[in-house]
């Protein structure tokens, strides 16, 4: 066996185990909860996990629905490239789509920011998801969240189980010994679920390349209008403009792609040529930061930035 075919074979052979313990899980939730929902906001994470959930339960052919509704939490600071690619892909699959609106939130007064047209509106999320998960009565919400992304995340359970103020205490969740899961709740708590969370970005980009999955074109190498801040590129848009003379001073035309998409005011490209999912692999391959720890604004205010969001009720 040659060293190309040897790679592929056991590349192959990972992303199936890690394919099939996804799979499980996700079916665990459609057995064990009454009304779960499945999160998608058109990144690559839960364009995976929408791809897992096609294989658990939907057959070539099949007329069935999912057994989940497809939610997305909208800040509106969120890449046009990527909403576009979230409605296309919702229509595609003619599954229901429901919206939970940070603006909407604002407006009812439930959100409060200094300056609602340009503060990041990354943390906001947590308020409008809490709002929709009651709104809708749902029990269970499905997330792309790896543990190899924070350290946060790298403690947390794959039933993550939520108070009814929504939060997230590390002393209160469950063991899973064997792969068993334990999703019972009372009313007003929640699961939130995270099927691959075993997964790293290397595992995900060889996913995609493997079966071929299709991504906002962001995620690959493209021209655009940058500053520095920080130690980070920020683009150039309305919501983030450069504010001192340095980042002023530093704007220009930069090859850039994004590791992750979110809230624009939080969200930052890193250089890079890489416009192939081979070139993405490579790159990925010698990267030594986590793509959080690379381009989130929002993660660089605190060690325990990502922490005290879900304490908060994040993701």
């Amino acid at each position: 066996m040659t060293e190309i075919d040897f790679n592929q074979t056991f590349n192959s052979a990972h992303l199936d185990w890690l394919e099939s313990e996804s799979i499980h899980i996700l079916r665990e939730v459609a057995a064990e909860c009454s009304n779960p929902a499945l999160l998608f906001s058109g990144g690559k994470d839960s364009i995976v996990v929408l791809h897992l959930a096609l294989k658990a339960f939907k057959f070539k052919d099949s007329p069935n629905k999912l057994p989940f509704t497809i939610v997305h939490v909208d800040t509106g600071h969120n890449f046009p490239e990527v909403i576009a690619f979230r409605d296309k892909r919702v229509a595609e699959l003619g599954e229901r789509l429901v919206v939970g609106s940070v603006e909407e939130s604002i407006r009812k007064g439930s959100v409060r920011l200094r300056n609602p047209a340009t503060d990041s509106r990354n943390a906001a999320q947590a308020v409008t998801l809490l709002e929709t998960i009651a709104e809708h009565g749902f029990d269970a919400c499905i997330g792309g969240a790896r543990r190899d992304e924070e350290k946060a995340r790298a403690k947390e359970r794959i039933f993550s189980f939520r108070d009814d103020f929504g939060q997230w205490d590390p002393k209160a969740q469950r063991p899973e010994l064997w792969s068993i899961y334990n999703a019972r709740i009372h009313k007003g708590e929640n699961m939130r679920v995270f099927p691959i969370s075993n997964w790293t970005e290397m595992d995900i980009w060889q996913y995609i390349a493997r079966e071929n999955l299709e991504l906002p074109p962001i995620y690959y190498a493209h021209e655009r209008e940058t500053f520095e801040r920080s130690g980070l590129i920020v683009s150039v848009m309305p919501i983030t403009p450069p504010l001192t003379d340095e980042e002023r001073a530093s704007v220009r035309k930069r090859t850039v792609r994004f590791r992750t998409v979110g809230d624009m005011t939080c969200t930052s490209p890193v250089l890079s040529d890489a416009d192939t999912v081979e070139k993405i692999l490579e790159e990925t391959a010698e990267t030594t930061i986590t793509e959080r720890g690379a381009t989130r604004l929002d993660d660089q205010t605190s060690e325990a930035s990502m922490e005290k969001r879900k304490r908060e009720g994040y993701f």
